[in-house]
């Protein structure tokens, strides 16, 4: 049996070995001793929602800011991707103005420097096929044709270096003929497999590679520097890693939407192959993230497993399967995945709950709360809803009433967090304020 089929007896003590080493703050240079104190009762307080075991002191208030903070500071799309500076201050101005109990960096706005040198085709951003002021957009295609399903499983590595990669950069077109290394055993097999490497187009794209690599050094150091300031304050971060489930991996930018649609009808094998094929590395891509950050909490985005793109059936064959073992995978190494089910869930809310209980967190888009807390919230923390249009269109007393709603009925008995639905992209700065200050308040546990 795979080991992440089921947890390992180590898999609480790895957890709370985990949490401990968050709560230390190994590294952090607090401004104060009562930065400090706040900084691991905002921990405990997270700690406590996960792990079912206690009620928190008071309801963690983690709303998911998006791309509010570039909003907020009056900063264009294009100074955000491109001046590292300016980005670092207006995540500082941002959480200097909304101060919250987790802080979400800006490392989904990335450096457009990189980009540009690797001719990356996936999306177009700020300057690069859109204005300035705009946030970058997905350019979906089938980037792998259905009969290459094969190749895939048979070698996952091979095929994103040799036939993936060159599609979506074109600065690594050349890696077409980047060499299988496994049979480098014998000595009479090195030089052919070194070989390729003096090709001219070869270098170029090795060059390019280093180039992206500085650019990506010098946009870490500002994201490090402003993450250590704002933790510095007392506000740790909420997750430390990022995987995927392995149909998402797929559809998102192998196969596309449409191709993946059809492929659960055409290629189910194939497709059912793959998605297993793919689960070790999304477990090995989670847990090495938050390794390197010190954090017990990956972060997985899951695009394709809501209510109106597939039925119950489909789900339970094609999507949760992988997702869950990718999920047990990562909490046998001691951590805390954080499932974001963007869209509604309400027919899936009866299914996903089969996870070990206090492991796992649960963020929901459009999902009813209500009905999550009754089934999922038996076994895992509960996260979200605040709606983004409610903060775009309506008033503070309307964001306030509903926060209301979902302490009073999710979250009084523990295991709940709240925080968006999705970003604040567009949100009413004073209906941001409202959420947060009310949600503090209202939320300590009486």
């Amino acid at each position: 049996m795979q080991r992440w089929m089921t947890l390992s007896p180590e898999a609480d003590d790895r957890q709370n070995t985990a949490f401990d080493t968050w709560l230390q703050a190994d590294g952090i240079p607090f401004e104060n001793a009562q930065s400090e104190a706040a900084y691991k009762e905002r921990v405990t307080l997270i700690r406590d929602a996960v792990q079912l075991e206690r009620v928190p002191q008071r309801i963690p208030v983690c709303p998911m800011p998006g791309h509010f903070p570039i909003e907020h500071a009056g900063i264009s799309w294009r100074d955000a991707m491109y001046d590292y500076e300016k980005l670092a201050l207006a995540w500082k101005k941002y959480y200097d103005a909304f101060p919250t109990d987790v802080f979400h960096g800006p490392r989904t706005i990335v450096p457009g420097k990189m980009l540009d040198i690797l001719d990356f085709k996936l999306y177009q951003w700020a300057g690069r096929g859109l204005a300035e002021d705009l946030e970058y957009q997905f350019v979906e295609k089938e980037y792998m044709p259905a009969g290459d399903y094969q190749d895939l499983i048979d070698d996952p590595t091979g095929y994103f270096l040799n036939v993936y990669f060159p599609k979506i950069f074109g600065s690594l077109e050349p890696f077409k003929g980047f060499p299988l290394l496994p049979p480098v055993h014998e000595i009479p097999l090195v030089p052919p497999a070194i070989m390729p490497f003096a090709n001219p187009s070869m270098i170029a794209a090795l060059n390019a590679l280093g180039d992206a690599g500085e650019a990506v050094a010098g946009w870490s150091e500002s994201m490090n520097r402003i993450s250590l300031q704002i933790m510095a304050k007392g506000i740790p971060g909420f997750s430390g890693g990022f995987s995927k489930a392995p149909f998402d991996l797929i559809g998102d930018s192998l196969r596309g939407t449409r191709g993946i649609m059809t492929d659960m009808f055409r290629y189910k094998d194939e497709l059912i192959e793959a998605c297993e094929r793919l689960t070790p590395f999304m477990i090995k891509c989670g847990i090495a993230a938050c390794r390197a950050t010190g954090h017990p909490m990956p972060y997985l985005p899951l695009h394709k497993g809501a209510d109106g793109f597939m039925s119950e059936r489909q789900f339970e064959t094609f999507y949760w399967p992988t997702l869950r073992k990718v999920a047990i995978g990562l909490i046998d190494a001691g951590l805390v995945p954080i499932l974001f089910a963007e869209g509604g869930y309400d027919k899936r809310l009866d299914i996903i709950g089969d996870l070990p209980k206090g492991k796992a967190i649960w963020l929901f888009d459009k999902t009813d709360m209500k009905r999550a807390k009754a089934t999922v919230g038996r076994t895992c923390c509960l996260a979200g809803n605040v709606p983004m249009s409610l903060l775009c269109t309506g008033r503070p007393d309307d964001v306030i009433d509903y926060c209301r709603d979902l302490i009073d009925t999710v979250g009084r008995d523990g295991g709940f967090i709240l925080s968006t639905g999705a970003g604040m992209q567009g949100a009413k700065a004073a209906n941001v304020k409202a959420m947060i200050e009310f949600s503090k308040d209202y939320g300590i546990c009486r």
